[in-house]
C-alpha cells in the first residue's frame, strides 16, 4: 500500500498527497468537515477568522487589528501589527506550569 498518491503530474512539478494513518487522523484536532468549514470562514470574513484564531496564543500586549493589507502599488501585508508576542514563549514556556514535568 502507498502512503502517497499524486496529484498532479507536469514536467516540472509533481504533488503528491499523504494518506495520513487512521490512528493520528482520529486523534487530530481537525477533521475534513472542520477544515472545509475553517477555511470557508476565513475567506469570507479573514477579519473575524483570524481574529478569533489570534487568541489562541498568549500576547505580552493584545492586538487592535487583525490585518492590514494593501495590494496596490507596494504590497504591504502586516498581521496583528500592534501586538507583541513571543513565538518561543508560545511554543514552550507557556505550558512549563501544567507540563513541565512531563517529557516533550
Amino acid at each position: 500500500m502507498r502512503l502517497w498518491e499524486p496529484l498532479i503530474r507536469s514536467q516540472t512539478v509533481v504533488l503528491e498527497r499523504y494518506t495520513v494513518p487512521r490512528l493520528i487522523r482520529d486523534l487530530a484536532f481537525i477533521d475534513r468537515e472542520k477544515y472545509l468549514k475553517w477555511y470557508e470562514e476565513s475567506v469570507e470574513n479573514p477579519d473575524k477568522f483570524w481574529g478569533k484564531h489570534g487568541k489562541r496564543i498568549d500576547w505580552f500586549k493584545h492586538y487592535t487589528k487583525v490585518k492590514n493589507t494593501s495590494f496596490t502599488g507596494k504590497v504591504s501585508i502586516k498581521w496583528f501589527e500592534d501586538g507583541q508576542t513571543n513565538v518561543s514563549y508560545n511554543c514552550i514556556d507557556r505550558h512549563l506550569k501544567t507540563n513541565g514535568d512531563q517529557v516533550a
